[in-house]
């Protein structure tokens, strides 16, 4: 079948537009010499006009959309990284789709007596580090967990192992559900993150590093890459197209790492913020537009994803007191905040409007989270003085759950399964427990 004249003329000027955009890319990144070849190699003016920043905010929704469509089935794109003869897990990356569709909290009209009942969970202690247990992570498909400690030790764990271990009658004798143990930090480590589509854990210490691990190997105790940064790197996420991942340090401005030159951008037109603006915990938004921030000042910031600009500031969102956690809702209209004021509250991200506060738990020592399950109807965090876990129906901020946490001193992190009904408490006592719906 023969292409129309309209059709060429259309795939023509796609394609003036993409070289427009490279040359401007390459240009405002002062690779002038390489900007110089790529316009006369296809008759670009040098000086064309392109809004900054518009090739990588392009590629990053493209990435995200290849993304969704794994979330639906579809083949994922080829991995970022060489592994050579390393094997994949099959299918690592495609999640799953949620049970139900998340909850609209800007819905909410009269509620009162409307709060769901929680599921009853089943535990077991299934790890134990050499000191504090401090951090935790799911993958993005569910199937692996890993857990970060003041011993500087990192621990992966494969979740179906570990529900092997919990039935009662485990035939094949002892189950390990460690699948993977990496030594290769010289301080505790603070955070975790898996890489959204390859086998790739990183982990963010007080030795001013983050380490990546390729978990495919299994020989690996080292990281194969490593970011020095100038702080103590407190917080660490990805970018959902894998290709940037955002430090929170002992600085006050995220640290934005390409991680393909490990250049690092910092913000140009950040707020004024305090001697104790250092950042606890950063998150990504589902897509990568935003990225928020909980800080030692008590403040939550939302950042655009693609400017690096602060775009709002939540001064005192959580008093004077350290803001310990923030973390965005699917459709990235909220933000759930934890902080050692006793608070756990949800933000309307558009207005800064406090929407819901989730009384009831007190935690005033520990940086500990709040967090949703994986249908967002419920949040969980910690009760320090009872050491207990406390749930909250998401939607009406009633409290439905109060359960023993069975760690000899309060969990210092909770962490929620992304795909099912399952989650992690590890903390002060040193012991990683696994939680999962009595079925």
């Amino acid at each position: 079948m023969e292409t129309s004249l309209e059709q060429i003329l259309q795939d023509g000027k796609l394609l003036r537009q993409v070289n427009d955009l490279i040359v401007a890319h390459l240009r405002d990144n002062n690779l002038n010499q390489a900007a110089i070849a790529v316009a006369s190699a296809t008759m670009t003016p040098l000086n064309v006009e392109s809004p900054p920043n518009k090739l990588i905010e392009l590629v990053a929704k493209g990435l995200a959309v290849e993304r969704d469509e794994a979330f639906r089935g579809v083949a994922p794109a080829a991995a970022l990284f060489d592994y050579g003869s390393a094997a994949i897990p099959a299918g690592y990356g495609l999640v799953p789709p949620p049970r139900i569709t998340s909850v609209d909290f800007s819905a909410v009209q009269d509620t009162k007596g409307a709060s769901k009942s929680f599921p009853k969970h089943e535990t077991r202690h299934v790890s134990e580090h050499k000191n504090v247990a401090r951090c935790a992570r799911f993958s993005p498909d569910g199937r692996y967990v890993a857990t970060g400690s003041a011993d500087t030790s990192i621990k992966l764990f494969e979740i179906s192992k570990i529900k092997q271990m919990m039935l009662p009658d485990t035939r094949d004798g002892p189950v390990r559900p460690v699948i993977r143990t990496f030594y290769d930090h010289l301080q505790p480590v603070n955070d975790l993150d898996f890489h959204p589509q390859s086998t790739i854990l990183i982990s963010g210490a007080k030795d001013h590093t983050i380490k990546f691990f390729d978990f495919s190997k299994t020989a690996a105790k080292r990281a194969y890459r490593v970011i020095q940064d100038t702080h103590n790197v407190r917080s660490v996420s990805f970018h959902p197209s894998g290709e940037f991942l955002l430090a929170g340090t002992d600085h006050s401005i995220p640290h934005l790492y390409d991680i393909n030159t490990f250049q690092c951008y910092l913000s140009a037109n950040a707020p004024e913020i305090g001697g104790n603006g250092a950042i606890n915990q950063v998150r990504y938004s589902s897509t990568g537009g935003t990225y928020v921030t909980a800080s030692k000042d008590g403040a939550v910031r939302i950042w655009d994803g693609v400017t690096a600009q602060c775009v709002r500031s939540m001064v005192g969102a959580h008093g004077s007191a350290e803001a310990t956690s923030a973390s965005f809702t699917k459709d990235q209209r909220f933000v759930l905040s934890c902080g050692k004021d006793s608070a756990v509250k949800l933000w309307e991200v558009g207005t800064g409007r406090l929407v819901k506060q989730y009384v009831g738990a007190t935690h005033t020592q520990l940086r500990c989270q709040a967090v949703f399950n994986e249908t967002e109807e419920f949040v969980l965090s910690i009760d320090e003085p009872s050491n207990e876990i406390v749930v909250w129906d998401a939607l009406t901020a009633e409290k439905v759950a109060r359960w023993p946490s069975n760690h000899t001193g309060a969990p210092r992190c909770l962490e929620h399964s992304p795909t099912e009904s399952a989650f992690i408490s590890c903390g002060t006592d040193r012991s990683v427990r696994f939680w999962k719906e009595t079925l």
